[in-house]
């Protein structure tokens, strides 16, 4: 049986969120011939709609309401529960970014409906969905399904395939409500080392207190700027003052799923393992032979970063040339 679906759809430094593409594609999969419904919040969505039109939504919901410009939770989250009321969907998915999961669990709880957060893999069968989320730190994975009411469920990014599904989308016009707000954003303020987005980069280099100071960075940048890929860091490097906490990956930080991860002077704390312990390949560079994070890696070398990393960063500039 067909479903409708509702898709949250995200802009970050003027392009859609690539978890909001991957949001579309699992959209699509999981409305087996139904409507794939986007809703876009932003002044200037009409933008986007070539984009979302190529990934497959059917509807896009625009709402340029000056309310929520102030990008709040209680604006954003008024605003989708409406829509939600108004669109009346089977299914709702969120992107688990910063804004999905300060909203998703508001808006359920709103709308009355379960919530499955961090999901990385979606199975349909027949009419039922099961959403696959990790647990214990990533140890284990769970299955959970709805047995009744709205499914709603936030995906982690960078872990579903991005596929094209072209269609005609139709643009409709929302104007939510926004009332009561007690909280307004003036200014934001942004730290961080790279323009790549951690929790959506496909490559990352991130380095551990081996790297000894801020400095110490800097060879992990070259690396990580060669590779097209972003710079994380581990929270003992944090908490040493090397760099700044937007790059935490980790428990208490961010948890990424990268194509290709290489950890340099990382011992590999299990709260550092619980944040990144999903990357398709991990790479680790340290000069301890037993430090626990070779135990997961795919491949390790075992020496001083500050001389295998540059080398390596010099080599695959001659590959990346020729």
């Amino acid at each position: 049986m067909s479903k409708k679906v509702l898709v949250l759809t995200e802009v970050k430094d003027g392009k859609l969120r690539n978890v909001s593409l991957e949001a579309l594609t699992v959209a699509n999969q999981v409305a087996a011939g139904g409507e794939v419904i986007a809703a876009l919040f932003s002044p200037n969505a009409e933008a986007y709609v070539q984009d979302i039109s190529k990934y497959g939504a059917n509807t896009l919901y625009v709402t340029k309401t000056q309310a929520l410009s102030t990008g709040t939770t209680e604006a954003y989250s008024q605003a989708f529960t409406q829509l939600i009321h108004e669109v009346q969907p089977d299914v709702v998915l969120v992107g688990h970014t910063s804004l999905g999961k300060d909203i998703s669990p508001r808006v359920a709880a709103k709308c009355r409906a379960g919530l499955i957060s961090d999901c990385t893999a979606v199975e349909t069968n027949g009419e039922q969905i099961t959403f696959v989320r990790p647990i214990y730190a990533g140890k284990a994975f769970q299955k959970k399904n709805f047995q009744e009411g709205m499914v709603f469920a936030t995906l982690r990014p960078n872990n579903f395939e991005i596929i094209e599904t072209a269609v005609q989308t139709a643009i409709v016009d929302f104007q939510p409500e926004i009332t009561d707000l007690r909280t307004i954003i003036k200014e934001v303020v942004r730290k961080t080392a790279s323009g790549i987005d951690l929790s959506e980069a496909k490559i990352i280099v991130a380095g551990g207190r081996g790297v000894k100071s801020a400095e110490g960075f800097q060879p992990l940048q070259e690396l990580a700027q060669a590779l097209g890929g972003a710079v994380g860091a581990s929270r003992g490097a944090c908490d040493a003052d090397y760099c700044d906490y937007s790059l935490q990956i980790g428990q208490t930080g961010k948890v990424v799923t990268p194509d290709l991860y290489i950890a340099c002077g990382i011992s590999g704390a299990i709260q550092h393992l619980a944040g990144m312990s999903n990357s398709k390949i991990i790479v680790a560079i340290n000069k301890d032979p037993e430090a626990p994070i070779f135990q997961i890696a795919d491949y390790g070398i075992v020496g001083d970063l500050f001389e295998v990393v540059p080398l390596l960063t010099e080599e695959l500039k001659k590959v990346l040339v020729s």
